[in-house]
């Protein structure tokens, strides 16, 4: 896909790697952007970039999104939550909320642009994944569980749009440098770097990006023993007979 002149909406905008997909979209020659976030006001002037007022986790706020925004052919779901939220004993509104925003929000925003980018010629889809849709931890296990709903969710789509002529495509990554992970001790990516690399993957038609290697490793284990996996959880090392 060549993004030259398309029109582009991004969720959750205002800073992170929102912010740097709308400062690289532009950059790219994205003739207009939608910088969608709960709070417009928070988002950082630049020219042409137009400033929407969403909360994915609300129809009737997608709705007036889709109203004003109905010009879009590019879908960048980015809007995300991390409360690091244990399975077994995490606050189970924590949970939801998680899920709630990373894959209701993002299957919300699908259902409603998809007839706006059928319309407009295709477009394309493109969903902001994560390494912990693959892997465990010690924390933010609900945060994995909603993403690998979101990557389930992603390969649906792609098979369901297809019709359309609507191209969608994931884009998944390790610990990035931004708010979100602000207080974790982890090796980070620069954001700039994993968006780069995301719209280089989105113009060459890529149906999933890997972001960094650590990604790209964890992605190509998953057919393995999870005893293998997690060499850590075997019996023997548990001290157990």
């Amino acid at each position: 896909m060549d993004i030259r002149n398309e029109i582009a909406l991004v969720t959750g905008a205002n800073r992170g790697i929102g912010h740097d997909f709308v400062t690289e979209l532009r950059s790219r020659g994205v003739r207009k952007i939608y910088a969608a976030a709960r709070r417009p006001e928070t988002v950082p002037a630049i020219p042409g970039v137009v400033p929407l007022m969403l909360d994915v986790t609300d129809d009737a706020s997608v709705a007036r999104a889709v109203a004003k925004a109905g010009d879009t052919t590019l879908l960048v779901n980015n809007a995300g939550v991390s409360t690091f939220a244990r399975l077994t004993d995490g606050a189970e509104e924590d949970i939801r909320l998680e899920m709630e925003t990373n894959f209701f929000g993002t299957l919300r925003m699908v259902r409603a642009f998809a007839p706006v980018l059928g319309a407009n010629g295709g477009g394309a889809v493109l969903n902001v994944l994560s390494v912990m849709a693959w892997m465990a931890y010690e924390h933010s296990n609900s945060y994995g569980a909603s993403k690998a709903a979101t990557w389930a969710l992603t390969n649906g789509i792609r098979y369901e749009l297809a019709g359309q002529g609507t191209q969608v495509t994931a884009l998944a990554m390790a610990s990035v440098d931004t708010d979100m992970m602000a207080g974790i001790e982890d090796e980070k990516s620069a954001p700039d770097a994993i968006v780069k690399a995301a719209l280089d993957g989105l113009e060459a038609g890529s149906l999933e990006v890997l972001a960094d290697v650590r990604t790209a490793q964890w992605k190509s284990r998953l057919g393995e023993d999870p005893a293998l996996l997690y060499p850590q959880l075997s019996v023997r090392d548990a001290g157990m007979p």
